[in-house]
């Protein structure tokens, strides 16, 4: 059989929804006992969610008694009198039940050297603690349950992989030859003595809303980070009789050496979980089991002798519970093979060695170096707690520092993932470790506003409750087992008998089974063919429904195309009203247009019109004073046949613009230039030369008679370095006859050209 692999319950990796629901870390105060009565304290205990820390009155003396009584608020405080199943019932408890039902979580315990950590989380003979509590009431409730050795087997990817029935016996027969299998003790007694009866038999505990139709496995594995260098204390030391310049530890009277461990390395499996490559995991099978390869990693744990701890811990301490899960199949007997109904699970339990200060612990060497990497371990920790609320509560997007220690980077994936997180902050009330439980306590603080994504209930198949409880009823009831003896007397006359009367009770439970199947086989069968018939005339039924739903099907589509047919001529009808809706906005803003242009051009022409009658009204009182004095010259001065001199001959020099369609009349009224150029067409030369300009003008007047019009202007250089006129006057001379002047005269007329003809009839 192919080995098949396990899916775990938590997908970081993958995109979580915006409205998953989240809950704050859960973290909780322990305060231990003083050591001595005349030791003075710091914290008092309020209630049972708050304590006061107040400074200590030498501490007040040094530094002016500027100290103030501060105030911790938690999740619950557990006093002095507080007894290890209490801790156990509200803490670890609830992460247990979590963990059977298929959800990570995490506990750890925080706080200054020598504050109970570690008695907190292993506890002591009689007195167990988080620990080997938890694991005593995983395996009683999952007992009964649980898969034979090696039907689950780890990866070397941070994934379960799930194994045939034939694949996991010939594997059992194979440790069991090697003897590598640790046997399951009778009794609760562990290997080590110093540590039997670490939980009494009267505080068996389990849970009873546990899935009876799956199969469990439990896989343990313990490591250390010391000096933020991971190692694995169940590894196995290996023998190195090449280089024993690297000797780590000697046994026995041999001397043989053994090699230092290696550091592991963390890496990232395919669903973006962190874990440590190369971790030996060890499948447990009872509370006993699983207390030797706890406590076989303990003895390897790197602990010293320090100024504040008798036997402190220099290293930080994982110790990881994996459950993996798979349902059994229909008829309840074996696992259901198939690998995306297997869920793996974890509890990691953490033992945070204790922040301390070197003045105080004095210490030197690598004494020195281990306390300054916890120090620097911690204080990552804090950072990232730190981080993360800032991120939380103000919307930021901060980078985490995880990969600056080995113990942030490896819960990476219980911050950002899902599950629940749980921090124990173990205080010490004497007076000599107040500011470092000052500073712990802030922490806890900051770390209790860091929200965790909560576990999603995850159900493991679809399958029928109960069928365990079937399968072992129908092996109890029906078929009585056979009784185990031997025969060692010849005259026995009770032990045949009764094999033979057990033999045939199973004998007519066979027939009657074979009798009972038979008889459901036949109700099946007609049942089938009931079925068969019904099937038959639900397919005719069908067959007719079919032709019907074709018949509409065509109706449908020659609907379609028509409904196709009119929604193109309507786009095209909207495409059409578009343009003429285009071209009528075009045509109503070009009439706009030339409405403006049309009242511009009105506006011009009145002002033309003005201007106009204004130098009409002008040159009519010019015409008027020029008549009086040729009236004045011509009866006072005689008369001499001559041409006119005009009016404006002076001592300028004109342009004199005669076209050449202008007829030379040889009268008096013609006027005389006599500094001028005379041109037929306007040029730039002559322009140039002169200050003046006139244009000689001839036209028809209403009584047929030649009318001559010069018009005057000045003229002026441009910016440009051309010449440009400015007209400024207009003088008409009109050549009429004698006799109709005289007609005129009889009429009356007293315009100005009347009084021109007499004086030219005088004249000539």
């Amino acid at each position: 059989l192919s080995l098949r692999k396990a899916k775990t319950p938590r997908r970081p990796g993958q995109k979580k929804p915006s409205n998953i629901e989240k809950d704050p870390v859960g973290v909780y105060c322990r305060i231990r006992p003083l050591g001595a009565e005349d030791e003075e304290c710091c914290v008092e205990m309020i209630s049972s969610a708050t304590i006061q820390l107040h400074a200590p009155d030498g501490l007040k003396a040094n530094r002016n008694g500027e100290f103030k009584e501060t105030q911790y608020s938690f999740k619950k405080v557990f006093g002095i009198n507080t007894n290890q199943i209490e801790l156990f019932e509200d803490v670890a408890k609830p992460l247990i039940e979590d963990l059977i039902h298929c959800k990570n979580g995490l506990l750890f315990t925080y706080g200054v050297t020598g504050s109970g950590k570690t008695f907190t989380m292993t506890g002591s003979p009689g007195e167990g603690g988080l620990l080997p509590r938890s694991l005593d009431i995983l395996f009683n409730t999952i007992g009964p349950f649980q898969a034979k050795r090696f039907v689950f087997k780890p990866d070397e990817k941070n994934g379960m992989e799930i194994q045939g029935q034939v694949d996991a016996l010939l594997e059992r027969q194979k440790r069991d030859s090697q003897q590598s299998v640790p046997k399951t003790p009778s009794s609760r007694q562990k290997a080590d003595p110093e540590f039997a009866d670490m939980i009494s038999s009267e505080e068996a505990r389990k849970f009873e809303n546990v899935d009876e139709d799956c199969c469990y496995s439990v896989f343990v594995s313990y490591i250390e980070i010391y000096n933020n260098y991971i190692y694995d204390l169940l590894e196995d030391a290996q023998f190195d009789p090449i280089r024993p310049n690297v000797l780590r530890c000697i046994y026995s009277r041999h001397k043989l050496f053994f090699r230092a461990p290696q550091s592991k390395i963390l890496r990232e499996d395919q669903n973006h979980n962190m874990y440590v490559a190369g971790c030996t995991e060890v499948e447990v099978k009872s509370t006993e089991e699983a207390f030797e390869v706890f406590w076989k990693g303990q003895k390897k744990r790197r602990i010293a002798n320090t100024e504040l701890n008798r036997e402190s811990s220099r290293s930080h301490s994982v110790f990881t519970v994996k459950l993996a899960q798979a349902p059994l199949d229909a008829d309840g007997d074996h696992i259901l093979q198939d690998k995306n109904q297997v869920n793996v699970s974890q509890l990691c339990l953490v033992d945070l060695a204790g922040s301390e200060r070197t003045s105080r612990t004095r210490a030197e060497g690598s004494r020195l170096r281990e306390a300054g990497n916890i120090n620097q371990s911690l204080m990552t920790l804090r950072t990232c707690m730190e981080v993360l609320r800032e991120n939380q509560i103000c919307g930021t997007n901060k980078m985490v520092p995880y990969r600056d220690s080995k113990v942030t980077h490896l819960f990476k994936n219980y911050f950002d993932g899902e599950g629940k997180v749980r921090m124990i902050v173990c205080v010490n009330p004497k007076a000599d470790d107040y500011d470092e439980t000052m500073l712990v306590l802030r922490f806890a603080e900051v770390t209790q506003e860091v929200e965790v994504a909560r576990p999603i209930d995850r159900p493991i198949c679809g399958l029928a409750a109960g069928r365990r409880h079937r399968n072992r009823a129908f092996k109890d009831e029906l078929l009585p087992s056979l009784p185990n003896f031997e025969l060692v007397d010849p005259a026995d006359d009770q032990s045949l008998p009764r094999l033979i009367e057990i033999l045939e009770r199973r004998h007519r439970v066979r027939q009657m089974m074979a009798q009972q199947y038979d008889q459901t086989a036949n109700t099946l069968k007609s049942m089938f063919q009931q079925f068969d018939g019904q099937i038959n005339a639900k397919e005719t039924f069908l067959h007719a429904q079919r032709c019907k739903l074709s018949e509409k099907e065509k109706v449908i589509l020659s609907q379609k195309t028509e409904l196709e047919r009119l929604e193109k001529k309507s786009k095209t009808l909207e495409y059409k009203v578009d343009i003429l809706q285009k071209t009528t906005d075009m045509y109503e803003q070009d009439k706009r247009s030339l409405r403006q242009e049309l009242e511009t051009r009105d506006q011009r022409l009145q002002r033309e019109l003005t201007d106009r009658k204004r130098m009409e009204q002008r040159m009519q009182g010019m015409v008027t004073d020029t008549k009086f004095k040729w009236e004045k010259e011509c009866t006072g001065l005689p008369v001499h046949p001559m041409h006119r001199r005009s009016h404006s001959a002076g001592g300028e020099k004109w342009v004199d613009h005669k076209p050449s369609s202008n007829l030379d009349l040889d009268t008096v009224m013609q006027p005389i230039l006599p500094n001028a150029i005379k041109v037929s067409t306007p040029n730039e030369k002559a322009l140039s030369k002169c200050q003046k300009y006139v244009l000689r003008h001839q036209e028809l007047a209403s009584d047929g008679e030649i009318e001559t019009k010069l018009i005057k202007g000045n003229v002026f250089k441009t910016r440009g370095g051309g010449q440009a006129v400015q007209f400024t006057d207009i003088e008409t001379l009109k050549h009429e006859c004698p006799t109709a002047s005289s007609r005129k005269r009889g009429s009356g007329s007293g315009d100005g050209a009347a009084h021109m003809e007499d004086i030219e009839n005088r004249v000539s």
